[in-house]
């Protein structure tokens, strides 16, 4: 199969890339090969690459969103629109990638959203990402929206990317406390994608591991699956709150999410966070 990444340099466009290179002819562009919201390059591209599936991993990401709506919109919302009107137009599925930021989150505690609830997100990020699934969805019939949360994997330098190693190596981290959602292993999240695609069943998924925790709770697990005491845990985790952290765009309290689709497929459910952490602390 011909399949068309964009968004190759990111941490789910470059492991789907790595995945997928073995037994299907990938094209993994990155933002300097392709710039989505250009629509006649868009056109160009799948035009004379033919591919069977398109995959967009392109973002801009939440404080880069706020600061800057005018790009925002151009990446989150026309680029995504543009490649689902060329997957339309030439023969394709297409597979974007959302967020869990589509909700407001303020419930804290309250059972995990499905693709029933209204999606009300409280930043730009958030609006320009519920737009874009529109616009997916709109211009092509053929898709599947993935909303994902917190996905970490080797590669990227983030907190729930590298909180383990930084334990293991004595460094002292800050983690917050007052947020909770979903974690998600990156490999876990293309496992289901395939198994998704697979079925041809066209819809918006919330793809997650099971479970639902905050920065400093994953950051315990880890510690914990490293084999380093509580105490000393204690003296190497800040603990910080995200009221407290002024950043440029506000962060919805409390979003797990539960995939109803996945469940009307008959799909096992998402192993649990802690033991997706586990394989990924171990490898």
């Amino acid at each position: 199969m011909k399949i068309l990444i964009t968004g190759a340099a990111a941490l789910v466009g470059s492991h789907f890339t790595q995945r997928l290179a073995g037994d299907d002819d990938v094209l993994a562009l990155k933002r300097a090969d392709l710039d989505i919201t250009d629509v006649a390059a868009v056109n160009s591209c799948v035009a004379a690459e033919r591919p069977s599936l398109i995959i967009n991993c392109a973002v801009v990401q939440v404080d880069e969103a706020e600061q800057n709506p005018a790009k925002a919109s151009a990446v989150n919302v026309d680029g995504p629109k543009f490649l689902a009107e060329a997957a339309t137009q030439f023969g394709a599925e297409i597979i974007h990638f959302s967020t869990q930021y589509a909700f407001e989150g303020e419930t804290i505690g309250r059972a995990p959203y499905t693709i029933e609830d209204e999606p009300r997100p409280v930043n730009v990020y958030g609006k320009t990402k519920v737009a874009g699934e529109q616009a997916v969805r709109d211009a092509c019939a053929r898709s599947y929206i993935i909303r994902t949360s917190w996905v970490y994997g080797s590669g990227k330098n983030s907190f729930l990317c590298t909180v383990h190693k930084d334990l293991e190596s004595g460094k002292h981290v800050r983690a917050i406390d007052d947020i909770g959602s979903s974690t998600t292993y990156v490999e876990d999240l293309i496992d289901r994608c395939r198994q998704i695609f697979n079925t041809r069943h066209y819809g918006t998924y919330h793809i997650v591991n099971a479970g639902v925790c905050s920065y400093y709770e994953f950051a315990l697990e880890a510690g914990r699956l490293l084999g380093i005491k509580r105490e000393q845990l204690d003296s190497l985790i800040e603990v910080i709150h995200e009221r407290d952290m002024k950043r440029m765009a506000a962060r919805p309290r409390y979003t797990p999410l539960r995939c109803l689709l996945s469940e009307e497929l008959g799909f096992a459910p998402m192993r649990d966070w802690r033991d997706a952490l586990a394989e990924y602390v171990k490898a």
